[in-house]
């Protein structure tokens, strides 16, 4: 480009500032009124939009979390276990199934699940674990390991 007086050289912003309204434009293009079509009002709602998305992912990931977690208690209270022995009988048997894992067992494959809580009450059971008092005990069927054939 080529600037006739110094003037019109501090005043040009350049091409760039065509881009720099147009990706903010693009952001802004579901909005409604002048939201959309105004650039110094489009900004300020696509900067919040933005701020308010960059929270909803946070918030997303806590509440799976929360879901995960609460199918798993479900489903070891169907089981009458808790889930805090659950974990740290897989734990001890080396089973290293994370939350998702064991809330998509828990309502896809009750079977498998079960098989697990199994596990976890008979490793729990032998290792003497302070919360066991309160569990059965009448080992689970189907799982034999070195402490209950004695």
């Amino acid at each position: 480009m080529v600037f006739q007086t110094v003037a019109l050289f501090v005043r040009s912003k350049g091409p760039d500032e065509f881009w720099r309204k147009r990706r903010i434009f693009k952001l802004a293009a579901h909005f409604i009124g002048r939201r959309r079509n105004c650039y110094s009002i489009a900004i300020r709602y696509v900067h919040r939009a933005l701020a308010y998305a960059t929270k909803g992912r946070k918030l997303k990931k806590e509440d799976m979390k929360n879901l995960w977690m609460t199918r798993v208690s479900a489903a070891c209270e169907e089981h009458s276990f808790n889930y805090n022995l659950l974990k740290e009988g897989l734990t001890r048997s080396n089973i290293l199934l994370n939350n998702k894992t064991l809330a998509d067992l828990a309502i896809w494959e009750p079977m498998t699940f079960k098989a697990l809580t199994q596990i976890a009450w008979t490793k729990v059971k032998e290792d003497g674990v302070k919360e066991v008092d309160n569990l059965d005990d009448l080992p689970p069927r189907n799982v034999l390991t070195r402490g209950l054939l004695k």
